[in-house]
């Protein structure tokens, strides 16, 4: 007999990797899913109904959840049978940007807030029963930010940092009851997230912060930020579809890079506890080799662009 399909909750399904997956995991040709894809906002789900078109009503529900708000944390579990999904997809997240001093407190609690306190209401909501069913796969959209911090990403990266730290941590008593815990760490993902977080920062928030740093966030970060994203991003689409991946494993893997291009990154950090090598190579990048840090971006973006060239005119002949 067919397998009952499994119920996936994914958070912050509005855009982005959200809408991107539940489409995916909704429209499977399998029909191994059962997806509730949930948002703050349901005046914002009209891009997530079309795109799912008719799996909306079959495969897909559209539910009301705010990860910052206990009680609606509790009507959407009213929803599960037993307040058991076999997947939650902890997916919801806001961005900040810009030197320390410009930015307000409020902003600041407000990612940790969304970022780090809105998974742990959720993981502590839905694990109960994950623990009585001695099943469940917890699934956290982190990021490559929450391995390594970049500068001027500070509080961004500290939230990352604590769903890794919390994720660590959990993972231990998870394996005891059976239940599998990911972390998906994209890199740069080219998505609506993104394109929020760049137009705010244009007019220079730099109100609050002295007349070098602010030239060091305009000049130096911004347009290489813009080149590093233009030459490395992953569409949402490609993100869903490392998630399925790690989603069907038979042994999912506690961590998951979606992009290669921060292998080398990676194994610097872990090759040397001191942290000196990634902080000097980010410092002599930024600062001192900053227009070969733009070629080899440059170059990179080539690549990858005569690399789709190659797939596109391959598939256009039928050999693959």
């Amino acid at each position: 007999a067919p397998m009952a399909p499994r119920t996936v909750l994914i958070t912050g399904c509005s855009s982005g990797i959200g809408l991107a997956l539940a489409v995916r995991l909704a429209t499977d040709s399998q029909g191994r899913f059962k997806v509730l894809a949930t948002m703050r906002d349901l005046s914002r789900s009209g891009p997530l109904k079309e795109a799912a078109g008719s799996a909306l009503g079959q495969t897909l529900e559209i539910g009301q959840l705010d990860v910052c708000d206990e009680d609606s944390i509790t009507r959407c579990l009213n929803r599960l049978p037993g307040q058991y999904v076999d997947i939650l997809v902890s997916n919801a997240g806001i961005g900040l940007i810009g030197p320390l001093e410009s930015l307000s407190l409020d902003d600041m609690r407000q990612v940790m807030d969304t970022n780090f306190f809105g998974l742990v209401q959720l993981v502590r909501a839905l694990m109960p029963a994950m623990k009585r069913q001695r099943q469940g796969h917890i699934v956290v959209i982190s990021s490559i930010l929450g391995l390594q911090g970049i500068m001027f990403n500070d509080i961004y990266a500290a939230s990352k940092f604590a769903v890794e730290g919390f994720c660590e941590s959990l993972l231990v008593q998870a394996l005891h009851f059976n239940i599998s815990v990911t972390l998906v760490e994209p890199g740069p993902v080219t998505s609506e997230f993104e394109g929020k977080l760049y137009s705010g920062v244009e007019q220079a928030d730099c109100v609050g912060t002295d007349s070098e740093t602010a030239d060091i966030f305009t000049r130096i970060y911004l347009p290489n930020s813009r080149a590093l994203f233009a030459s490395l991003s992953q569409s949402p689409e490609d993100v869903a579809e490392h998630t399925l991946r790690v989603i069907c494993a038979r042994r999912p893997p506690f961590r998951h890079q979606t992009n290669p291009a921060y292998t080398p990154m990676l194994a610097l950090k872990r090759a040397d506890p001191s942290g000196e090598l990634v902080g000097a190579a980010f410092y002599r990048l930024m600062f001192r080799h900053e227009p070969l840090l733009r070629a080899s971006l440059h170059a990179v973006r080539l690549c990858r662009w005569k690399a789709r060239k190659l797939r596109q005119a391959l598939r256009l002949l039928g050999l693959r």
